[in-house]
C-alpha cells in the first residue's frame, strides 16, 4: 500500500447508499485500507451483508431529513467524529420524454439532490464546527451534457456536480474539503437493466479503487474511467447546435 493509500488509515467514513453496487465495493475498499467505516441505506440486511460484522450499519433513508441526522449522530456515537461523508445514495429510470412522467422526474429530484442535501445538512455544521472533514459526491458524467432518456437523472447529476462547486467555494476556508466524483457506466442494479450502448464499462470494484486512490491524494475532481472522462470533457466543448444533432441522430437509432 502507497504512502497516499495509507492516509485513509484510521479515518471514520461514513458511506450513505451503501447496499450495493459502488457503494458496497466502496465500504469494502475503505475497510481494507484501514478506514473506520460506517454503512447507510433504506435495505438493513443489505448492509449487514456488506459489513460482514467489520463496519457499523445504520439504516437511513436519504428522503427522511430526520432519518439521515439520526443515523449521522448514531455513526458519531459510535465511531467519533466523521471525518469523510461519502453520499453515494442515487436512483436512476429511463424516461420517454413524450410520456413525460413527473413522478419519476420528482422520484430522481428525492434521492438524488435532495437526498444529498440531507446528507450535507447532517455532516456539514460539525466539520465547520471542527475546522476539518470531507464532504464527498457521487454524482455522474451523465451531468455534463443533456442525453435522451435522461432527461431526470442526467438534470440531478448536473445540479450535483454545480451543488458541490459552490459548496466547495464556500467552505474551503473553513478546512472542509468537498470532492466531486463522477463515474462513468458503472455494473450494478442501476445500470443492468439499460437497452443502450454503455461504452468503458467498469466493474464496482475498479471504481471503488478509483475514488478511494483520488481520495487518498485529495483530489478534488474523481472521473473515471478515463476513456469515458475523455469523451464526456470533450462533449462539454460541443456547441450546442451540433451537440443537439449528434444525441438525436443517436437517440434515433
Amino acid at each position: 500500500m502507497s504512502r497516499a493509500q495509507k492516509r485513509l488509515a484510521g479515518r471514520v467514513v461514513w458511506v450513505v447508499g451503501a447496499s450495493a453496487g459502488i457503494g458496497a465495493a466502496l465500504a469494502n475498499e475503505l475497510a481494507d485500507r484501514g478506514a473506520r467505516v460506517a454503512i447507510s441505506a433504506r435495505r438493513r440486511e443489505e448492509l449487514e451483508k456488506v459489513s460482514a460484522g467489520r463496519m457499523t450499519v445504520v439504516e437511513a433513508d436519504v428522503t427522511d431529513r430526520g432519518s439521515v441526522d439520526a443515523a449521522a449522530e448514531h455513526v458519531r456515537r459510535e465511531l467519533g467524529d466523521i471525518d469523510v461523508a461519502l453520499l453515494n445514495a442515487g436512483f436512476w429510470q429511463q424516461m420517454d420524454a413524450t410520456a413525460w412522467d413527473r413522478d419519476v422526474f420528482a422520484r430522481h429530484v428525492e434521492v438524488n439532490l435532495l437526498g444529498m442535501s440531507n446528507g450535507i445538512g447532517a455532516v456539514l455544521p460539525r466539520m465547520v464546527e471542527r475546522g476539518q472533514g470531507n464532504i464527498v459526491g457521487v454524482a455522474s458524467v451523465a451531468g455534463y451534457r443533456g442525453l435522451a432518456g435522461a432527461e431526470a437523472y442526467g438534470a440531478t447529476k448536473a445540479a450535483q456536480i454545480n451543488l458541490l462547486e459552490g459548496l466547495r467555494a464556500a467552505v474551503g476556508r473553513k478546512g472542509v474539503s468537498v470532492t466531486t466524483v463522477c463515474p462513468g457506466f458503472v455494473r450494478t442494479d442501476l445500470t443492468e437493466g439499460n437497452d443502450f450502448p454503455m461504452p468503458f464499462m467498469v466493474e464496482p470494484e475498479q471504481a471503488a479503487r478509483s475514488i478511494c486512490d483520488g481520495l487518498a491524494r485529495a483530489q478534488l475532481e474523481i472521473v473515471f474511467p478515463p476513456a469515458m472522462a475523455l469523451m464526456m470533457k470533450t462533449a462539454r466543448l460541443l456547441p450546442v447546435r451540433a451537440w443537439a444533432a449528434l444525441t438525436s441522430r443517436a437517440g434515433q437509432r
